[in-house]
């Protein structure tokens, strides 16, 4: 009995927990990819933006904000705040399109001027991890402020760069993802993503 009450005391050690920021990326990079198709001009059609929904609800909204809260439990500061926001903006985004509730391109270039300083902030979090990630984050604040110029403005040339940068973004987003996921299995090779500290 008494070494029963023994081993019940000594501390049980934590499972691991895998590394949840290529799932983030991933989210990020689909749902970005398709939007910024649309805004580009690859997808034509007055209701091309609907495509976006599904995965702003799903894939970029919903699996974004949980690799954020599990961020949260590796103790990834940056990357928690970055995936539950991230998350938190496309479910808005999905709410918007698909029940259109979005007043005026006046109104949505707020909006997007509210993320766009947002993702400054998150950028400048980035100095220190890596390149790839600085990446990132450089090229969707570059997306954020062409696309808040394209609605306050009402300037279309805006708004297609903007779609092109967004896909350079999730082109980045899912480089870096597979970095990560090739970093954390017995792969043949690594992709380098420059790490600054």
């Amino acid at each position: 009995m008494a070494q029963f009450a023994r081993e019940r005391s000594e501390p049980v050690a934590a499972p691991a927990v895998a590394n949840p920021g290529p799932l983030g990326l991933c989210g990020f990079a689909l749902t970005t990819f398709v939007l910024s198709s649309i805004n580009a001009g690859l997808i034509p059609g007055a209701d091309a933006a609907k495509m976006v929904i599904g995965l702003a609800f799903f894939y970029g909204g919903l699996a974004q904000l949980l690799a954020g809260m599990w961020e949260f439990r590796t103790g990834n500061t940056f990357g928690a705040t970055a995936f539950s926001s991230y998350g938190a903006f496309w479910l808005p985004v999905g709410i918007s399109v698909q029940q259109n509730l979005i007043p005026s391109p006046t109104a949505f270039g707020s909006f997007l001027l509210g993320w766009t300083i947002f993702t400054g902030l998150m950028f400048l979090g980035t100095l220190r991890s890596n390149i790839a990630l600085m990446a990132v984050l450089g090229l969707l604040f570059i997306t954020f402020l062409l696309l808040t110029i394209g609605e306050l403005a009402g300037n279309n040339a805006s708004h297609v760069a903007g779609g092109w940068f967004g896909i350079a973004t999730a082109l980045a987003a899912w480089y870096t993802a597979l970095a990560g996921i090739l970093s954390s299995t017995k792969s043949v090779f690594t992709l380098p993503v420059g790490p600054r500290s």
